[in-house]
């Protein structure tokens, strides 16, 4: 398979998750080997340009934000690198004129909308992946992820939280035919009623709303259409783990497995996976 990039670029306006601020993002075709890099254009007088690799992670509380060594970052960004995972985007360079990828409806079906409009194009040189060869784990207390060997791509997740809205929930996907689109794209973001109130008080979520979140009272859900599906949070999840881990910097041909895992997790598997050479490999298909 060959390398793809977008056919033209194009852009969206929204709300920024926790600056609540008004946030324009563009997508913007580019040549072969570029990867996928965020361009902070309201930077002028240092360095604004950061690489969407595992090892400019520098913080994972929340969302997942990357840096580069000026201090520039981008935050938020998993929903938009499934999309780009999904659609397997190798090359576009992101424009962002502030700090955070918008929020959207708190899911990757916006970013799954845009790739359509503009189509994606082919390029001349073979798309590499990493096929994982040996078992790695990475774990904190309950808190666990795991890369296995497997003929095709899928992700398997196991949540579970003491809210009767949530309880115990697992479920895995197979990512084959476009099913990202049907089956995980639309799963929206979530959290606690209290947790938003505290992460206000501190500076953060001051975009959060019912648009772009499922908002949980603590048996209750507050949003007024409900979910969109019965194990909507699990899906959810498996987004995320599916945007984190395309930091890796190339599809990965292999399992995943979460029990519990987030963001930070997601981020200190793929560093330990990089760190044991023997279990992985790069390959061409």
């Amino acid at each position: 398979m060959k390398q793809r990039t977008l056919n033209k670029a194009i852009s969206c306006v929204g709300v920024g998750l926790h600056s609540g601020q008004s946030v324009k993002m563009t997508l913007v075709p580019a040549d072969a080997d570029t990867g996928i890099v965020f361009k902070r254009v309201d930077v002028t007088d240092k360095n604004n340009i950061i690489p969407a690799k595992y090892d400019a992670v520098s913080d994972t509380k929340l969302c997942t934000l990357i840096a580069n060594a000026d201090g520039v970052s981008v935050g938020t960004i998993e929903h938009l690198m499934a999309a780009l995972s999904a659609a397997k985007i190798d090359n576009v360079v992101v424009e962002l004129n502030g700090s955070e990828v918008p929020i959207m409806d708190g899911s990757s079906d916006h970013f799954m909308f845009m790739i359509d409009c503009v189509g994606t194009a082919e390029q001349d040189v073979l798309r590499r992946y990493i096929r994982i060869k040996q078992p790695v784990t990475y774990r904190e207390g309950d808190k666990e992820a795991t890369f296995e060997p497997a003929s095709v791509t899928n992700y398997s997740f196991d949540i579970e939280f003491d809210s009767a809205a949530i309880g115990k929930q697992t479920r895995g996907v197979t990512l084959v035919n476009g099913n990202f689109r049907s089956d995980i794209s639309r799963a929206r973001t979530f959290g606690f009623a209290h947790e938003v109130e505290y992460l206000r008080s501190v500076g953060l979520a001051r975009g959060g709303s019912l648009d772009n979140a499922i908002v949980i009272d603590k048996d209750t859900i507050l949003n007024k259409d409900g979910l969109r599906f019965s194990d909507e949070f699990v899906r959810h999840k498996i987004l995320d783990a599916i945007g984190d881990t395309y930091l890796a910097g190339m599809p990965i041909i292999g399992h995943y497995h979460g029990i519990k895992a987030g963001h930070a997790i997601n981020n200190m598997l793929v560093r330990a996976l990089y760190a044991n050479p023997d279990a992985f490999e790069i390959v061409t298909l």
